[in-house]
């Protein structure tokens, strides 16, 4: 992908494009690569970098929502589960099999959940990645050898999906790339173009250069997640609230805090929420939280109410007590959940995905979960086509391979999240020696990945490289924040930036790194 190609495609289109989307997360990538495939002439835009947002800040799993099972939403259940099989058969590369351990700690918890697990392995059916079944106190410990074992009688075993959620971001914009489609981040959508009342395009400004141009569309779809009401406004200056806010951290410890390559779940926490502990590139996610938030962000911080939950939660089922100064990072993202009812607690709203269209014709799409994008973006499309009276195309995604998609083992840890790019990114890192050193001592990436991503995968910040097309920041913000000059030196080289804008990389990426170290005082927020 060429941002310059793209840029210059959106400038110079003299027809309109079918759809316009203005959003580059998941659902608005997801829409791409739908309409795209489907042989319709689609341009995207989104204000920062792909997936800057929600959609690289998730719990990193593939799922059908076993809370959502256990408040009755079988329906949801049973649709993200289907989801969770396409997107495995889709995207091997990225998405993996992962043993989640529910531990018990009275006698009838072992039942309970084991009941409910074997619902949600029918659910799955034949796209099921395994059964669940009951385990021993002994069995237990042995898949999870740093659990708390005061008063353990046993567990229950299932299986769901884990993923690389920027990385797959990432390949779904490669892949709508791909079918044609026109792509551009770094891009805010600044206005609606209308004609006779009807939303006919978007105003864009590219934010490397100020220039503002108009991209014309027979659709135009806002796809931007928590922001979508902004964008609604643009619309209609009225427009009510289609969203409320709620906000998940996750902090992430070393890998001695849960060894081995089994997730440890806690179904019912004490106020009921439900807490995971996943290994994931070499560490331990936990999370997450559910806050309701006033307004979204775009670079949410961890509430100190928060850190306490997760952390409290850690410790209670971790036989070992992680502190303040054992987290390598904590990261906030905000989630839109469709409002229904005007219930203040986000356990009052809906976790599904709500398509509304305004008097102009604007389409809006917001709610659901990365699990469901795919499934979101056809019903977006399938809506789209007949509000602009187009021909009824069907849907092809189902069985559409992602770019990078290959069941072909790749030996390079640090180049297996790149699927079927990684034989072309061994042999340009192998094509000049210092592109083969370590990026950072502390972390699994080299030098010349880097250069990759400014070539092959429009990275044009330090952020772009060190918190999503690597995973630096999240897994270990220090080593980052230590990582950021040599990575805005490598970047400079292939984007043609002076010393300056290497200097205005570094400060800005310090300033964002230190919200994530768990104990800067940047990160902390009351």
């Amino acid at each position: 992908m060429q941002r310059a190609a793209f840029l210059d495609r959106l400038r110079a289109a003299e027809e309109p494009f079918d759809f316009a989307i203005i959003g580059g997360g998941a659902t608005g990538l997801g829409i791409a690569v739908d309409a795209a495939a489907r042989g319709w002439r689609v341009a995207l835009c989104e204000r920062g970098d792909f997936a800057s947002g929600t959609s690289s800040r998730s719990t990193k799993l593939v799922h059908g929502g076993v809370r959502y099972l256990r408040q009755g939403h079988v329906p949801l259940v049973l649709d993200a589960l289907r989801e969770r099989g396409r997107l495995a058969a889709n995207a091997p590369h990225l998405v993996r099999d992962l043993a989640f351990v529910i531990p018990t700690y009275a006698w009838w918890e072992g039942p309970f959940y084991g009941l409910g697990m074997k619902v949600y392995d029918g659910l799955a059916g034949r796209l099921g990645f395994g059964p669940s079944r009951h385990l021993s106190r002994e069995e237990t410990v042995a898949l999870l050898p740093t659990v708390e074992r005061a008063h353990l009688t046993g567990g229950v075993v299932y299986h769901d999906g884990q993923f690389d959620d920027a990385r797959l971001a990432l390949n779904l914009a490669q892949t709508a790339a791909a079918h044609g489609a026109a792509l551009l981040n770094y891009a805010p959508c600044t206005g609606l173009v209308k004609v006779r009342g009807a939303v006919v395009g978007v105003e864009i400004r590219d934010a490397e250069t100020g220039a503002e141009f108009t991209v014309r569309a027979r659709v135009v779809i806002n796809a931007t997640g928590v922001f979508v009401d902004a964008v609604r406004r643009m619309d209609e200056a009225g427009a009510g609230e289609m969203v409320a806010v709620s906000q998940g951290i996750h902090v992430v410890l070393p890998r001695r805090f849960l060894p081995g390559n089994t997730a440890l779940m806690v179904p019912r926490t004490a106020d009921g929420r439900v807490l995971f502990a996943v290994p994931w590139h070499g560490r331990v996610v936990v999370g997450t939280t559910y806050t309701p938030r006033p307004a979204p962000e775009a670079e949410p911080r961890a509430l100190d109410a928060e850190r306490e939950f997760v952390m409290a939660h850690a410790r209670r089922y971790l036989a070992q007590d992680p502190t303040e100064a054992d987290v390598l990072s904590v990261f906030a993202g905000q989630r839109p959940l469709v409002r229904a009812g005007g219930g203040a607690g986000t356990a009052a709203l809906s976790r599904d995905h709500a398509i509304v269209v305004s008097a102009s014709g604007l389409l809006t799409i917001t709610g659901g979960k990365w699990t469901t994008y795919r499934r979101m973006a056809e019903d977006a499309v399938d809506r789209a086509q007949a509000l602009a009276g187009l021909a009824a195309r069907p849907c092809v995604t189902a069985a559409l391979a992602i770019h990078g998609a290959t069941r072909a083992e790749i030996r390079a840890e640090n180049l297996q999240p790149y699927g079927a790019d990684a034989d072309a990114l061994a042999a340009l890192i192998a094509s000049d020696p210092a592109w083969a050193q370590p990026l950072h001592p502390a972390l699994p990436y080299q030098r010349g990945e880097v250069v990759w991503h400014a070539r092959h995968e429009m990275a044009r910040t330090v952020e772009d490289v060190l918190a999503r097309r690597t995973r630096a920041l999240l897994i270990e913000a220090r080593a980052a924040l230590e990582a950021a000059p040599l990575t805005a030196r490598l970047l400079a080289a292939e984007l043609g930036r002076d010393p300056v804008w290497e200097r205005a990389q570094v400060a800005a990426f310090t300033a964002l790194a230190r919200g994530y170290i768990f104990t800067d005082p940047a990160s902390r927020t009351a």
